[in-house]
């Protein structure tokens, strides 16, 4: 267990941090999913600008890697070409 009072606060503070990330990464994962079941291209296009906004607030906040974030762009482009 930590000593230091300083070090007691980091341990709350990352803990929420921790839990707040998963929600935000849980979001997007499932939003992700909804899109890759859609059949249909014009809700597809439609629904295309919120998940990629919402996949670069992710990669911007390190909550995932810069590198994921560009292959699930593309991943979805290519998903929108092939409709």
């Amino acid at each position: 267990m930590a000593n230091h009072k300083s070090s007691i606060k980091r341990i709350r503070s990352d803990e929420k941090k921790r839990i707040a990330n998963r929600y935000y990464a849980k979001t997007m994962r499932n939003a992700l999913r909804d899109f890759r079941a859609l059949e249909d291209k014009a809700v597809a296009e439609e629904k295309l600008p919120n998940l990629l906004s919402s996949i670069d607030r992710l990669a911007k906040r390190s909550i995932i890697h810069q590198n994921k974030a560009a292959n699930l762009k593309s991943k979805c482009m290519k998903r929108i070409a092939s409709l």
